[in-house]
């Protein structure tokens, strides 16, 4: 006689022949799990495990409410430029503000909407509106007069060639 593999559900309950319609906990039978601990299994009835945490009513404060939001971006090189993009729909070029100071770069700006609905009759809203940043430490020195910023069709691309840090520069000794 062959013998027969116990079923998923058979695996966790003390009864080898119990069917899903027969998983009620009673007082008299507790179900119980294999949980492992310092690589030895111990049985531990379901009812002593972990329950998920309830869902939470957070709404922000006033703190939160007036942080700004942080853009996504992509920072890659060429060999000759350090290019930084990032996805900026719905911002005209006059709202960004792009700067340099030493090796960090900052892009800020502010989407707005342009209508306005309450709270109770959104649906979903996942879109940010109001005023964002993002600073990004530079890898590499870059020529702070040559930076190229450009606004297409809601990328923005900001190139900064590459400082040439290999060649020596000779300087003159003076004396007195």
């Amino acid at each position: 006689m062959l013998k027969e593999k116990p079923s998923f559900f058979g695996k966790f309950s003390t009864d080898q022949d119990a069917k899903p319609s027969q998983f009620s906990q009673s007082p008299q039978q507790p179900v119980s799990m294999p949980v492992y601990a310092d690589d030895e299994q111990v049985q531990m009835p379901v009812s002593q495990m972990a329950q998920p945490a309830p869902q939470s009513t957070w709404e922000p404060d006033a703190e939160v409410a007036d942080a700004e939001g942080q853009l996504t971006i992509d920072v890659y090189q060429t060999e000759n430029d350090i290019v930084i993009k990032s996805t900026i729909a719905g911002v005209k070029p006059e709202n960004l503000d792009v700067g340099i100071n030493n090796d960090m770069l900052t892009i800020k700006g502010e989407r707005s909407s342009e209508e306005e609905v309450s709270e109770e009759n959104y649906y979903y809203q996942e879109c940010y509106w109001g005023p964002f940043s993002r600073s990004v430490v530079l890898p590499t020195d870059v020529i702070t007069d040559k930076i190229d910023a450009t606004l297409k069709n809601g990328i923005l691309t900001v190139r900064l060639p590459k400082a040439d840090t290999t060649k020596t520069k000779k300087i003159q000794v003076r004396g007195f």
